[in-house]
């Protein structure tokens, strides 16, 4: 299903019709771990990924707990340096990681929260002031957005989150399975809020357990297991070899 380049046959696009916004090209990822009181091993999460992202393109990622998926969207975000290999990204682009608490500090309220995370995705501090009042509209906070975010649930913090990343413009939104987070009508406005963005400009990766999801909102889709890209393409011959 995939090739040596990083692009399977039937998403690679000519350079006058799309932009790559990211490149990974035998991208591996390891870290030192405690394997007893005396001794640490080398665990390898990424082995020798390769794969590009298209302007406004979807790419969903699928892989059982464990897979290596988290780690993939942290090196995408630049979090993460490879360990191995290399990962280009469009120098004037911004890339926003959108993950439970990542980045929150606990102390601050989540207006607070929402204005510092929107100056890190490259707002001005007027857009980034501008925005706070559709942030908390959104997030449906209510008086919590003027609360410091370590009184937040999980499910609080997701819509902060998520609504932070919607309403301050990025060129590359990674999502790490937010969308399932929440009460079942903000889980429906999120996916809504998604497809809309979907079918405009915006260029996402989204890791997801749910394969409707994926089958939904992306156009191509890639399988990671083990740290090891088993399959790369179109949606439906993705889920197939993932279901097999």
């Amino acid at each position: 299903m995939n090739n040596p380049e990083g692009s399977p046959a039937g998403i690679e696009r000519s350079a006058s019709s799309a932009q790559i916004m990211l490149e990974m090209i035998d991208v591996s990822h390891s870290y030192h771990a405690r394997r007893s009181n005396f001794e640490k091993g080398l665990h390898r999460v990424l082995d020798g990924v390769s794969l590009k992202l298209y302007r406004g393109q979807t790419l969903g990622i699928l892989g059982r707990n464990g897979a290596g998926k988290t780690t993939m969207l942290r090196l995408m975000a630049g979090i993460l340096a490879p360990s191995r290999g290399e990962i280009r990204r469009q120098p004037d682009a911004r890339y926003s990681l959108l993950t439970l608490g990542l980045g929150f500090q606990l102390q601050l309220t989540g207006r607070d929260n929402a204005r510092v995370a929107a100056l890190l995705q490259g707002a001005t501090a007027k857009e980034a002031d501008a925005c706070l009042e559709s942030i908390r509209e959104f997030s449906e906070l209510g008086v919590s957005f003027d609360e410091p975010v370590r009184t937040y649930s999980a499910g609080m913090r997701a819509r902060l989150g998520f609504s932070t990343a919607l309403q301050t413009q990025v060129e590359v939104l990674l999502i790490d399975e937010v969308l399932s987070v929440g009460d079942r009508g903000f889980r429906e406005k999120a996916a809504a809020a998604m497809r809309e963005r979907v079918v405009g400009e915006q260029t996402v990766v989204i890791v997801s357990h749910s394969e409707s999801q994926i089958e939904e909102m992306c156009d191509v889709a890639a399988w990671i297991d083990e740290g090891v890209l088993r399959g790369y393409g179109g949606v439906g011959e993705t889920l197939r070899a993932y279901r097999n």
